[in-house]
């Protein structure tokens, strides 16, 4: 029976990379499919690991309609088993809802991939309506670590080497390496929830250690930050 999955977790945990093993594991069966990015870190019209996979996509706008697509192409004699769709968490809810048509209607598994919440701990419009519509939503079991070894579960936004929680919902960037050297410019960082609450990211928090080689776990030296 077709399904709508929405496969889930924080950034860095592997799901583009579940993407497109998912695309090569049901294409060596011989079933047809078509994979969908929007926004990747590599470019338009791509679907990038970062272990340093890729496939072309159809890069996702805001006005693209899944439907019509679809319906288009099998018009035109192209089989379409399923649809790999990465960074879901970009689409808009009516693009949401498309999918699930494609599904009841048509019959095709689709695969949907993205983060559920925003630099501010805030659901993506298309994520909440995944979140409501799919038939399962699976959190991914490879688990990105915040910088103090525990699960990390917040993404963060770090400009300039300090951590923001305003601004546009809608920011490119990449996750930085935990002992990387602050630039200017945006990246993103995977927190648990203590240290995204306090926001002390990695930088923020050697250079609040006494020594450089150790970061602080004490609650005195992560103090919450007032607003």
């Amino acid at each position: 029976m077709a399904e709508l999955v929405f496969f889930t977790g924080t950034m860095d945990c592997g799901k583009s990379t579940l993407a497109l093993q998912m695309d090569h594991n049901h294409a060596s069966r011989g079933r047809a499919g078509l994979i969908f990015s929007k926004l990747d870190r590599a470019g338009e019209s791509v679907l990038s690991s970062r272990l340093g996979l890729s496939r072309e996509a159809i890069e996702v706008t805001d006005n693209l309609d899944f439907w019509e697509l679809v319906v288009e192409q099998a018009t035109n004699g192209r089989r379409i088993d399923y649809l790999i769709c990465d960074e879901a968490q970009f689409y808009t809810p009516h693009q949401v809802e498309q999918l699930a048509r494609l599904v009841d209607e048509m019959g095709l598994d689709i695969f949907a991939f993205g983060i559920t919440a925003d630099f501010r701990a805030e659901l993506f419009p298309g994520s909440r309506r995944l979140i409501e519509l799919a038939d399962r939503t699976e959190v991914l079991q490879v688990e990105a670590l915040c910088w103090c070894g525990r699960t990390a579960t917040h993404n963060a936004r770090v400009v300039d080497g300090v951590m923001v929680v305003e601004g546009d919902q809608i920011v490119v960037g990449d996750v930085g390496e935990a002992d990387a050297e602050p630039a200017a410019q945006v990246e993103y960082e995977v927190l648990c929830r203590r240290h995204y609450m306090r926001r002390m990211t990695s930088h923020a928090a050697r250079a609040a250690s006494l020594s450089p080689e150790v970061l602080p776990f004490d609650l005195d030296v992560c103090p919450v930050p007032q607003r």
